[in-house]
């Protein structure tokens, strides 16, 4: 069955990964009538073609009138609270409008936010020119969805003022910082090494001025084209949030993206309220041999080799893109706020990312009890358009024939961060693990499920100890996989909660859909193309019968997480497609099933006694506290101290990992005469091996894998492939 999932992480996640999606319209300028057949074009689409279609009712008008809103202005600084009771008029009637193809909302919200815009660029030119004082207890709070607009004209200055101050604020104590390293260091820079305060505050309000104007300067850039999609976005968004709408150059970009290979650091990215964030870092590249950039980090400034970094707040992924990208060889400097509130600089060469990067691997984890094999899986690929494409399913086979050969007394397989990818191959790796049966059931809208079943006549590849890693960016095909394992207790299932992926989706144009209308405007002109849509056209479900979707998957042994305390993957949007279930497919328990129970009780006690994970737990319940509270001071002095407190909880962090006790990780023999073609691929070998053998997570799946060998007295077969 080759069926290629779009999954979240690695093809919707490249959306935004190196190529950016602003939602570009067409060159041609939006008409009225061009805005309506858009509209009908969408609601056309997915009302034939979308699993769950929602009812155009009160409800769905409410859901768009908010995302609209916020896809504007989340942090809630254009818009007042006069404006909002004038819209407000329209929060039920977008429904209504949409079935009478009528675009009335839309142009009143764009005039609106055009005035405003234009309104708050007065307002922080003005503010900007007087200094700021740091001494006083107010704060400011950050999380747009527990702001309420401002209101009046005091109110909405008001709020760009503590806007501007913490700004202002977290650059000046950036500054005061390197003033005090020019000191220390007697080579320093003597002239900001002799600036006062007073000095290094105007050079604050000057750099956040210019961040501010350059900003401003794209926002009245932003055609009505461009704002028009971003409505229609929030109209398919509001169906569910991997049903979007993609403009005739963004679908373009996309085509691009699908390619597989590019050139820069390797790391994908997202526009998350207001914030550039690291979505998830690709295997083999840049980012990922340097080492210390991570899903979820916050990108503050990007900087040149040595030169002065440019702070990227304001800016679209499309032009923080064009700052990370560069020519092969040079250095990007990236300022990142990492999850527990630190601020590191992370300094990385930019290079090509390979294809064959994301292609399966093994290595063989060496224990005083034997060899445990670990193969890793970053997604899960196949190659349709050749005769002799590779395929994750053959090569994960292959990886495990080497594995038992070598003599293993159990295997893991690592699916952190595996956004998904092809349907037929989790259905195949299955396969190598259970004797026979159903892996997955898949269901289309108004049908019956499609059981997709393991089709080897009973055959086992491997019927050994077996530990399956997952992390919440583990999503769609890897929860599919890790899911059956689970209902057949045949694998250990460790990590977190996985992403809650349990949809498929299908790229369609707007095109064909729109030619089929004789009055379209697609008839008489061959530059209108309409762009294309991304819909939702099926579910998944385990063969117990649960869904995949929303709830993923929940490991047997669950590690502590950062994250663990905070609503993460599709749990976050309040538009994702519920869980449901419907009928167990016929299945049947292994012979041998595992005991998680005794399992989790063993790893508790270990993860309990680790200082390394128990630094990892104070960081999310302080996580969830910022989450919680999410105000942050505008003195310097506490501003100062909540930044050491989170440094200093990273540098022990550091320290302790440092010390710890590493794995010892070789090749398997039959691997090394490739590992040893040339300098380039033995380095990525050794960076391969170095990586692995501080992971903390793996360790303590290792020790769970061990506890698991003393459970079961099953003797892995010698017999070769099937």
């Amino acid at each position: 069955m080759k069926n290629k999932i779009l999954i979240p992480l690695l093809i919707v996640g490249a959306l935004a990964a190196f190529f950016s999606f602003r939602y570009s319209a067409p060159d041609t300028t939006d008409t009225e009538e061009r805005k309506k057949l858009l509209l009908e074009t969408v609601m056309k689409a997915i009302n034939q073609w979308h699993y769950s279609p929602r009812p155009l009712d009160d409800s769905f008008s409410k859901k768009v009138y908010r995302k609209s809103l916020d896809n504007l202005d989340y942090d809630k600084k254009f818009f007042t609270a006069e404006d909002i009771q004038s819209l407000n008029k329209y929060q039920f009637l977008i429904d209504d409008e949409i079935k009478e193809g009528s675009v009335e909302y839309f142009n009143k919200l764009n005039a609106l936010f055009t005035k405003r815009i234009e309104d708050a660029e007065l307002i922080y030119k003005e503010i900007l020119k007087t200094p700021f004082r740091f001494d006083g207890n107010d704060s400011i709070q950050l999380n747009g969805e527990k702001l309420d607009y401002a209101s009046g004209s005091d109110g909405h200055k008001k709020r760009w003022y503590e806007y501007l101050k913490y700004r202002v604020l977290a650059k000046y104590v950036d500054l005061k910082k390197d003033r005090e390293k020019a000191k220390e260091n007697k080579d320093g820079d003597k002239k900001l090494a002799a600036k006062s305060d007073a000095d290094l505050e105007k050079d604050a309000r000057e750099s956040i001025l210019k961040n501010q104007d350059t900003f401003f300067k794209r926002l009245k850039k932003i055609s009505e084209s461009e704002r028009f999609a971003i409505y229609i976005n929030g109209i398919t968004n509001s169906e569910d949030p991997h049903t979007d709408y993609f403009p005739p150059k963004d679908k373009q970009r996309f085509d691009d993206a699908m390619s597989g290979s590019f050139s820069g650091i390797g790391a994908q990215l997202k526009e998350e309220d207001g914030k550039i964030k690291i979505v998830a870092i690709i295997t083999g590249a840049p980012s990922w041999k340097q080492g210390q950039l991570k899903a979820g980090d916050e990108i503050l400034k990007v900087g040149q080799g040595k030169a002065e970094p440019v702070d990227i707040h304001g800016y679209d992924i499309d032009d923080v893109v064009s700052l990370i990208r560069g020519k092969k060889g040079s250095e990007v400097s990236l300022t990142v706020k990492k999850v527990d509130g630190s601020i590191k600089i992370i300094s990385i060469i930019r290079g090509d990312v390979l294809l064959e990067e994301t292609f399966a691997k093994s290595s063989l984890i060496q224990g005083k009890s034997g060899n445990i094999g670990y193969i890793y899986l970053p997604e899960f690929y196949a190659d349709f358009n050749h005769n002799n494409g590779r395929r994750c399913a053959v090569d994960v086979a292959i990886e495990v024939d080497k594995l038992r050969k070598s003599g293993v007394n159990g295997i893991i397989l690592d699916l952190r961060n595996n956004g998904g990818g092809s349907l037929g191959d989790v259905v195949d790796m299955a396969g190598l693990f259970i004797p026979s049966g159903p892996v997955v059931q898949v269901k289309s809208s108004g049908t019956l499920a499609e059981t997709l079943k393991d089709k080897d006549n009973g055959a086992t590849l491997y019927d050994g100890p077996f530990v399956i890693m997952v992390n919440q960016n583990s999503a769609s095909a890897s929860e599919i996989l890790a899911a059956a394992m689970q209902d057949y207790k045949r694998a250990v299932i460790v990590g977190e909660p996985t992403f809650g992926k349990g949809t498929v989706q299908r790229l369609s144009s707007l095109d064909e859909l729109a030619s089929r209308n004789p009055m379209s405007l697609l008839s008489n002109s061959n530059n209108s193309s309409l762009g294309a849509i991304k819909l939702t056209v099926q579910k998944f479900y385990r063969v117990n019968g649960g869904s995949t979707q929303l709830k993923g998957v929940t490991p047997d042994v669950i590690l502590p997480d950062p994250y663990s305390k905070i609503e993460m993957g599709e749990r976050r949007d309040k538009s994702a497609l519920p869980w449901d279930e419907i009928p167990a497919a016929d299945y049947k328990l292994v012979a041998n099933p595992v005991n998680t129970s005794e399992l989790a009780l063993l790893s508790a006690k270990r993860v309990n006694a680790n200082p390394t994970f128990n630094l990892i737990k104070e960081s999310a319940d302080k996580i969830k506290q910022k989450e919680v509270h999410s105000f942050y001071p505008l003195n310097e002095t506490a501003f100062r101290k909540e930044q050491d407190e989170a440094n200093a909880t990273s540098k022990k962090m550091e320290e302790i990992e440092k010390k710890a006790t590493t794995l010892s990780i070789i090749n398997i023999k039959d691997d090394l005469s490739a590992i040893n073609r040339d300098s380039t691929t033995i380095t990525k070998n050794k960076e391969w091996i170095k990586n692995l053998s501080k992971d903390i997570y793996l360790s303590e799946t290792v020790n769970i894998i061990n506890d698991l060998i003393k459970q079961q007295t099953s003797i892995i077969p010698k017999t070769g492939m099937r």
